[in-house]
C-alpha cells in the first residue's frame, strides 16, 4: 500500500510505500492505549483524514482576478493539520502579568525607538507632536526600488487624446514613491499584538500617506502591503509595512478591474457587494466581512471587505478604521494560533487615482491575507492557475470556530 508522507520531499507531496508488516507494527503500538480513548479518536482521525483526501478535486474560477484555482484535498494532509514548518517569529515576547517582556536589545535594529537617526529621512509621525513619544513613524525607504530623485515621466494626456502607439519593449526612468511604515517603537510586539485602537492608526497612517501621495500629478496608484516573515519578503524583524507609488497603474489592477468590469456588465453587481455564502464566512462587523474567498489561491488566505460599496481605501474613516482594525487584528492572531505564526503578506486593494466615475460601480477595495504556507512550482508559474490543497469552506471553520480570546 501508498500511504502520504507528510514530510514533503523536494518541495513536493511524497508517497512512501508501507509493508503490511508496519501497518501491523504501528497499530500494535497503539493497542495499549485503547481502553483510554485514544485508538478510537486516532481511528476517527484518520478515517477523516482517508475522506478528505478522497474528495474530488474541483476547478474554481475567482470572480475578481478571473485565476483558475485547483483544489485538490488529496496534495495534503487534513486542514487542520497544516502548520507552518518556518515560523516567522519562532521566540516571540510571551505576555508577562498582561505586558509583553522587553525582548532582548537589538543593536541593528534602527527601527527601534532612540535609533532614528539611523533611517531614512521622516514623512511623518504619530503623534505629530515631537515632545512625545511616538508611536508609528513613516519614513522614506533607505533602499528604494523606485526613486522620488529622478525624472519623472510626463504625465497622462487629457482624457480622450490618444497616447503614442509604442509597441514592444520599453525602458522609463524608474521614478515613483517607496516608503515605510513602523508601526511601533518596540522590537518585540507585532501588529496583531497591539490594540483595536493601534492597529486603527496604523491604518490611518497608510491613509493619510496615500493621499499625500495621491496628490502628485504622476502617480497613479499606491500598493500598501506588509510583508510578516523572511520567506514572505520582510528584510527586517521589527514589524513594519510598505507602500509603493508607481506612475503606471500595476497589470494586476487592470486585470483585477477589467474581470470585475465584465462581471458587472453581465449581472449589474459588484463582484465583491454579491450575497456570499455563509459557508466561507470567517467573521462580520457592521462594516466589515472576513470570508476565506471562494477561488482562494492560497490555503487559509483571508480576505476583509467593506460591507458597503468603497471604491478607495483611503477614504477610511476613524470609526471605519477601529472596526477594521479589530477584525484585522482578530484574523492575524486567528492564522498566527492555527499555523504556528507563518509568514505571510498582506496587500490592500484600491482603486487608482482619476479613475473614471464610470468605473467606481465595479471597483470595491479590500484586504487580502496570504499565509506563506507553500511554494508556488512550475504548473503556476506557467499557467497562471494555482493548486489549493485545502477548500475555502474547511478553511473557514476552522477558522471560524478557533477561540483566540484565550
Amino acid at each position: 500500500m501508498w500511504v502520504l508522507s507528510l514530510e514533503p520531499a523536494g518541495g513536493e507531496t511524497a508517497r512512501r510505500p508501507c509493508s503490511a508488516a508496519s501497518t501491523r507494527q504501528r497499530r500494535a503500538a497503539l493497542s495499549p492505549l485503547h481502553s483510554s480513548g485514544i485508538t478510537t479518536a486516532f481511528s476517527r482521525g484518520f478515517e477523516m483524514a482517508s475522506a478528505e483526501a478522497s474528495r474530488i478535486s474541483e476547478a474554481r474560477r475567482d470572480a475578481v482576478f478571473g485565476r483558475w484555482v485547483v483544489f485538490s484535498p488529496a496534495r495534503s494532509c487534513r486542514p487542520t493539520d497544516l502548520k507552518s514548518h518556518s515560523p516567522a517569529n519562532p521566540s516571540p515576547a510571551g505576555p508577562v502579568g498582561g505586558a509583553y517582556a522587553p525582548a532582548p536589545p537589538k543593536p541593528s535594529c534602527p527601527f527601534c525607538a532612540g535609533r532614528e537617526s539611523e533611517c531614512a529621512p521622516l514623512i511623518f509621525r504619530v503623534p505629530p507632536d515631537g515632545s512625545l513619544p511616538w508611536r508609528i513613524r513613516v519614513i522614506q525607504n533607505l533602499y528604494p526600488a523606485l526613486r522620488r530623485d529622478v525624472e519623472p515621466p510626463p504625465p497622462v494626456l487629457p482624457e480622450g487624446e490618444a497616447p503614442p502607439d509604442e509597441p514592444g519593449e520599453r525602458a522609463v526612468p524608474g521614478f515613483g514613491f517607496h516608503d515605510v511604515v513602523i508601526e511601533t517603537p518596540r522590537h518585540d510586539v507585532r501588529l496583531w499584538d497591539l490594540d483595536a485602537e493601534g492597529v486603527r492608526d496604523v491604518l490611518l497612517a497608510y491613509a493619510e500617506r496615500v493621499r499625500q501621495l495621491g496628490e502628485h500629478p504622476v502617480v497613479k496608484y499606491v500598493q500598501v502591503f506588509k510583508n510578516h516573515g523572511a520567506s514572505a519578503g520582510a528584510s527586517m524583524a521589527h514589524s513594519h509595512s510598505q507602500m509603493l507609488g508607481t506612475p503606471f497603474v500595476p497589470p494586476s489592477v487592470i486585470t483585477r478591474l477589467n474581470c470585475m468590469k465584465e462581471i458587472f456588465d453581465r449581472s449589474g453587481n459588484c463582484s465583491l457587494c454579491e450575497t456570499r455564502s455563509k459557508d466561507i464566512l470567517i467573521s462580520e462587523t457592521p462594516n466589515f466581512s472576513a470570508i476565506v474567498p471562494f477561488a482562494a489561491s492560497y490555503p487559509f488566505e483571508i480576505w476583509i471587505i467593506p460591507r458597503q460599496h468603497i471604491s478607495y481605501f483611503h477614504e477610511i474613516d476613524q470609526d471605519k478604521a477601529l472596526d477594521l482594525g479589530s477584525l484585522l487584528k482578530t484574523m492575524l492572531q486567528k492564522l498566527s494560533k492555527q499555523l504556528n505564526d507563518p509568514p505571510f503578506n498582506f496587500m490592500i486593494h484600491s482603486a487608482p487615482f482619476g479613475l473614471s466615475s464610470s468605473c467606481l460601480p465595479y471597483t470595491h477595495w479590500f484586504l487580502q491575507i496570504v499565509p506563506q504556507l507553500s511554494t508556488i512550482g512550475g504548473f503556476e508559474l506557467g499557467s497562471g492557475c494555482y493548486i489549493n490543497p485545502v477548500f475555502p469552506e474547511d478553511a473557514a471553520k476552522i477558522l471560524r470556530e478557533l477561540d483566540c480570546s484565550v
